[in-house]
């Protein structure tokens, strides 16, 4: 890999994934005459990233997006880009293909203009065909020499990407022909010649150690039978035949299982009592503001552990010939997976080639990962042929990395006016990274078997990165006094990772919740209350315009009298304090249980790039915020996941899909950012917020199950 020159002028400066790869041919191919080949390190996990990158190409290099054909991620080519994570694929990704194809896209006008004899100046591109105005001369980028992608990018000061167009472009999504039509797309779907199938026995608890199992009961048509340390696994010639035997293998195993912790059975708590180490990310001191305190006001909000619940479970397919490794996965991160697997299998990281294959959706750190070991440590007990391995149900909820229980105490000291003077948080969670490389550990769960060891525990991203636990915990209004500490704790009995949004979507609903009871408190309209302590116009517009989307009635502080059993809410945030905007009005009916009819979104996420591609996350975000917030919640008993199947860990099903109304506020002088996350902080607080309103009462503790609301009204 080429690294950029440090002595580059501020002028020059190139994004970062290109700083990180600054060869253009690794970005691009001319070779298919008629056609853009695209190479890129960021994965299509359904979030419609290729798409964007579709558009942002055919802008860029003057082509017709169908000539843009965007190349499956692999490590045998592309740039390394890092994980798929953070809502930054869109900031990273398409921001460094616009300079690439800026640059490409003026080489070509310059080696046309030699050919033709003409002044590059005054040639003009038409669907990749370069020429004079009059049309009387031309050719085609794949006429003209493709040895001039082989350099390195010169920055924005020779070339700066297209200006935005006038109204925001708004591109079919590119992935999604295949999934409507049911042509196999996943890698689920992949039938490679000689394949052969694959299934792991878990440990019933975490730290268990398997002592004695009968491998005569598996049958005649198991090729092998894999037992190393704890790791358990058969390989057969069908899958059917593979789940059998690992039924049989299950059957018979022996554990010996750790003592079961005492006090760890509450889901909804993390272990406060457990180490934890301190992260302090803001502490503003106004001593004026302090003595205008007349009032305290203290709340705790909390989140169960949640488990990432996609429909579709972890699948892999892996291949030895010899000491190489192929592999085929759906991980988020194909590079860091390489390096892991390099390391667990004791092979030099060129040996190892991770193919990335779309599966049905990924919300972060699930089990896609574990899988590409599971399938490569099978596979080498057959070698030259493939080894699929596909996660059961079962699995998939209590094997998969969970996403961390939270807790947040906050405390706001309020003035006479009962405007928040001084504002102060503790968030307590786990760490929300465990994936593949993680503070030295390759982070694989079958791997951890094998070697008969318990997966170190998670850790955070660096605040520069936005954090994890204590990611949006700062709040966006301007309070005079501030704290915000977090205590990452250090526990090994539940294994956690990244889970959508991380500890935004916890803290979001804190510091909009407690917003909300203040506001009620002292009698003011929830919005004006939170627009008299916001200074930002861009979070004022993205509030302003969801009110006004929604109807919001200001005169009843939110409240849609015409039933009595129905509320309406409101919240917001700008997602890691850096990126999109996003504010949400909630519309609810408490009767039996919470029902959300409605949710008006109002996002902006900079220079729009597949408006689309925008309103189909926030749609999307929204939706599985609402499930989190009315239903999900992983059930523990000690070290073991009880709930793995979709009887004991309920998602929101299609009748309760509220009805989902999305605008996005085009800014296209302003940085394109990503939409994945920036949803679902606001979604949950709006939720409450009208649960609130509808009640009367304050439910601080996720999800809003009836029995917890019962609760909240008796006391």
């Amino acid at each position: 890999m080429t690294t950029a020159d440090p002595a580059r002028s501020a002028a020059d400066t190139l994004p970062p994934s290109l700083a990180a790869n600054p060869r253009l041919s690794t970005w691009l191919d001319l070779s298919d005459t008629g056609h853009v080949l695209v190479r890129v390190g960021k994965v299509e996990l359904g979030q419609g990233i290729w798409t964007a990158l579709t558009q942002a190409a055919a802008e860029e290099l003057g082509v017709d997006d169908s000539r843009v054909v965007v190349q499956p991620v692999s490590t045998a080519a592309g740039p390394a880009e890092g994980l798929t994570a953070g809502s930054l694929s869109v900031a990273r990704s398409v921001a460094a293909l616009r300079q690439v194809c800026a640059e490409v896209r003026a080489l070509l006008i310059e080696v046309a203009a030699a050919r033709l004899d003409a002044d590059p100046a005054a040639l003009v591109v038409r669907d990749g065909v370069v020429g004079t105005a009059a049309g009387d001369s031309a050719v085609s980028y794949w006429d003209l020499d493709a040895d001039v992608l082989d350099r390195d990018a010169r920055g924005p000061s020779w070339v700066r990407p297209a200006p935005a167009p006038a109204d925001p472009p708004n591109p079919p999504r590119v992935d999604l022909p295949d999934k409507v039509l049911g042509r196999p797309r996943f890698l689920h779907d992949l039938h490679l010649p000689g394949q052969v199938w694959g299934r792991v026995v878990r440990p019933p608890v975490r730290a268990a150690h398997l002592s004695t199992v009968d491998t005569s009961l598996v049958g005649a048509h198991v090729i092998a039978t894999v037992r190393q340390g704890d790791f358990l696994g058969v390989v057969a010639e069908r899958e059917e035949v593979a789940i059998r035997a690992a039924a049989a293998l299950a059957d018979t195993a022996q554990w010996e299982l750790p003592p079961n912790p005492a006090g760890t059975g509450d889901p909804a708590q993390p272990r406060r009592s457990a180490p934890a180490d301190r992260i302090d990310v803001v502490n503003i001191c106004d001593a004026t503001a302090a003595v205008g305190v007349v009032t305290t006001v203290r709340a705790t909000y909390t989140r169960p552990f949640l488990a990432h619940a996609a429909i579709g479970p972890s699948c892999a397919i892996a291949r030895w010939a010899g000491s190489q490794l192929t592999v085929w996965s759906h991980s988020q991160g194909v590079y860091p997976l390489r390096a892991a697997l390099a390391v667990v299998f004791g092979v030099p990281e060129q040996d190892v080639v991770v193919h990335h294959v779309e599966a049905a959706g990924s919300y972060g750190h699930n089990g896609a990962d574990d899988a590409a070991f599971d399938a490569a440590l099978l596979a080498r007990a057959v070698p030259g042929r493939p080894v699929q391995v596909v996660w059961s149900r079962a699995d998939e909820l209590g094997s998969g990395p969970l996403g961390p229980a939270m807790a947040v105490d906050v405390e706001a000291g309020l003035d006479a006016r009962g405007h928040v003077a001084t504002w102060s948080v503790d968030v307590w969670s786990q760490g929300h990274v465990a994936r593949p490389g993680y503070g030295g550990s390759h982070g694989l769960l079958g791997a951890a078997h094998r070697d008969r060891q318990v997966l170190p525990p998670s850790v955070d991203p660096p605040l520069a990165a936005g954090g994890g636990s204590v990611r949006n915990a700062d709040p966006g209004y301007d309070f005079p006094a501030r704290r915000v500490t977090g205590h990452r704790v250090v526990d090994t009995r539940v294994r956690t990772s990244s889970l959508r949004a991380l500890g935004a979507f916890t803290n979001v609903f804190a510091i909009e919740s407690l917003m909300d009871e203040l506001s009620r408190r002292i009698g003011a309209d929830p919005l004006e209350y939170r627009l008299a302590h916001l200074s930002d116009p861009r979070a004022r517009a993205v509030l302003e315009r969801a009110a006004e989307l929604a109807g919001w009635r200001r005169e009843q502080g939110g409240r849609d009298q015409a039933a009595a059993d129905a509320g309406r809410g409101i919240a917001w945030a700008r997602y890691k304090g850096t990126s999109g905007y996003c504010a949400v009005v909630a519309d609810v009916e408490a009767v039996h249980e919470i029902r959300v009819t409605r949710l008006v979104i109002a996002a902006d996420v900079g220079r729009i790039v597949s408006l689309d591609g925008v309103v189909n996350q926030l749609e999307g975000g929204a939706i599985q915020a609402a499930s989190w917030t009315l239903l999900e919640q992983a059930r523990l008993d000690g070290h073991r996941v009880t709930s793995t199947d979709w009887e004991t860990y309920p998602i929101l099903r299609f009748r309760a899909v509220p009805d989902v109304h999305v605008e996005v506020i085009n800014r296209p002088d302003e940085p394109s950012v990503g939409a994945g996350e920036i949803a679902h902080g606001p979604t949950a607080a709006a939720i409450a917020n009208a649960v609130r309103d509808a009640l009367g009462v304050d439910v601080r503790d996720l999800p809003l199950t009836p029995e917890r609301i019962v609760a909240a009204l008796e006391t």
